[in-house]
């Protein structure tokens, strides 16, 4: 049996620490793995470089995508992993600050499963993240890679 992982795409450490409070504060207890860039992102999903040695088998249960990432921008990540038949059935959630209405039609636009608005505080994050939870990991469905 494959283990349930959350993939956090999110370079900024002040954002991952909430997100990871939020979640744990949820009770999610998936594993998070966390990669601070768009070329480490693309590399665990497509078990390169550094993550050459990962079980292509285990996907993510869920991707949460920021989109202002170093190195390759997550419209780029999204738009890479819905061109490729091994992860284009991924659920990714862009997880986001930007307020620009051109992230939001590109992120549906390339095929993101969700957009989400980074709330400033706390107690909006736990909220947002006890949302995410509850539809992403306990109601829905996704097929079986």
């Amino acid at each position: 049996m494959t283990e349930k992982i959350i993939l956090l795409v999110e370079d900024n450490l002040d954002d991952e620490t909430l997100t990871l409070r939020g979640l744990r504060k949820n009770n999610i207890g998936n594993r998070v793995i966390v990669v601070r860039d768009g070329v480490e992102a693309l590399d665990f999903l497509f078990c390169t470089g550094a993550y050459a040695d990962r079980d292509p088998n285990n996907l993510p249960e869920v991707v949460l995508l920021d989109l202002r990432l170093p190195k390759v921008d997550g419209l780029e990540v999204l738009r890479r992993v819905r061109a490729d038949d091994r992860t284009r059935l991924l659920p990714v959630i862009i997880l986001t600050s930007s307020d620009a209405d051109r992230d939001l039609v590109a992120g549906y636009a390339y095929g993101a499963n969700s957009y989400i608005r980074k709330p400033v505080d706390f107690i909006q994050l736990i909220e947002a993240v006890h949302q995410l939870g509850l539809y992403l990991l306990v109601l829905n469905k996704v097929p079986q890679f």
